[in-house]
């Protein structure tokens, strides 16, 4: 029996989706549940699974195919037997001829410098499942002269004092520009600030840090008081936790609060669901569940999906001030940054205090200055007057 593998149901906000590699080839005997391809979206990326096992025996979408939600991309023969496992005694000469799984951009990078299957099957991959990335074909071989460089930096591909690269952006890239320039388009974006003296939130994480891991199991960070600060925040001024629908202010009457997360293949913004219900460790939990998954590319599309209200944290790469750009259909966003000590006067004196600037952008079409400056002040007055999360539930 013929059983259609088909690419999974996709989010609504995920027209189409990329197939980035095979793990078999056609004729394979496949084990059901075993990993068949992976599926980039803009969002995440997904490990599609066989369906059942039995012999692949049609692939209909190769590598680099664009697809959309439950497009058929290949079959198997439900009623193929397993092949017989092959001897342990094996030569090691058939197992180093075996072509290893790459990456699309490391074909591509491959290609360029002329390597043929003999000189790659001796890189060893650093990603998933060992398979190799693009930049494990430009460190095979580099001289000792050419410094690491992240995913998003061009690779020197020559010794010219002048190299460059072209490099097809990711459709998480994609996506993250197609709405940058949508915002910047659509909304009429102003940015507001104001301080915050983080002295207090320091003093009660230094008193309730140990506490508070041996209670919960998880670190106390700053993250979750700037949470709890927003959302006490919205929940006095409805108007900034809005969305903008046609002619339309949806209010909301929820709290899912995105938190921008910084990974291999972009920035990706995970929401906390409920965020007025979660108690202080939940959100903690949460949030450090987020980054580990956004690392490990396994952070699952309807955790990418909605929002009401964002914050992204400039400060933890050390950046002072920005005017972060809101994320459509949502009216705002918080850009957090770095704690540093600076002289400021209290009470007719000049003292040293840790300050955070921060920056909350907003649609001014239909949030006014007034509310604006007002939502930050009640973020700022949350900050500066933290409860112990110790007397949460």
């Amino acid at each position: 029996m013929q059983v259609e593998v088909k690419v999974p149901v996709l989010s609504e906000s995920v027209a189409e989706a990329t197939l980035i590699s095979w793990h078999k080839k056609q004729g394979e005997y496949v084990e059901r549940d075993e990993s068949l391809i992976d599926i980039e979206t803009d969002k995440v990326i997904l490990e599609l699974p066989a369906p059942v096992s039995g012999t692949l025996t049609k692939i209909i979408k190769g590598d680099g195919a664009t697809v959309v939600s439950s497009e058929l991309i290949a079959t198997i023969d439900s009623e193929a037997t397993a092949p017989p496992k092959k001897a342990t005694t094996a030569s090691k000469k058939s197992t180093a001829t075996e072509k290893p799984v790459m990456m699309p951009a490391a074909k591509r990078v491959a290609a360029e410098r002329n390597l043929d299957t003999e000189e790659i099957s001796t890189i060893c991959g650093s990603g998933r499942g060992g398979r190799i990335t693009k930049e494990d074909i430009a460190e095979h071989g580099a001289p000792q002269s050419v410094q690491e460089v992240s995913t998003d930096e061009e690779v020197p591909l020559t010794t010219s004092e002048r190299p460059e690269k072209r490099v097809p952006m990711s459709r998480l890239r994609l996506r993250i520009a197609e709405r940058m320039v949508q915002s910047q388009s659509t909304a009429a974006i102003l940015t507001t600030f104001n301080e915050v003296d983080m002295q207090a939130i320091i003093d009660f994480r230094a008193r309730y840090k140990e506490e508070f891991k041996k209670e919960h199991g998880v670190k106390l960070g700053f993250t979750s008081f700037f949470v709890k600060a927003v959302v006490a925040a919205l929940k006095k001024f409805p108007i900034v936790n809005s969305s903008v629908d046609g002619k339309d202010i949806i209010y909301h009457g929820y709290y899912d609060i995105g938190i921008a997360v910084g990974s291999p293949r972009g920035l990706v913004v995970p929401i906390l669901r409920d965020a007025d219900r979660l108690s202080q460790a939940e959100i903690e939990k949460q949030i450090n569940d987020f980054g580990q998954r956004a690392k490990e590319g396994k952070l699952k599309i309807e955790e990418l999906t909605g929002g009401t209200f964002s914050i992204t944290n400039g400060g933890v790469f050390g950046s002072m001030l920005s005017t972060p750009i809101i994320n459509p259909p949502q009216s705002a966003i918080l850009g957090v940054h770095a704690i540093k000590e600076r002289p400021v006067a209290i009470n007719g004196q000049v003292v040293i205090r840790p300050i955070n600037y921060l920056a909350l952008s907003y649609d001014h079409r239909i949030v006014d200055g007034r509310e604006a400056v007002l939502s930050l002040a009640a973020m700022k007055e949350a900050l500066e007057s933290p409860m112990s999360p110790l007397l949460e539930d």
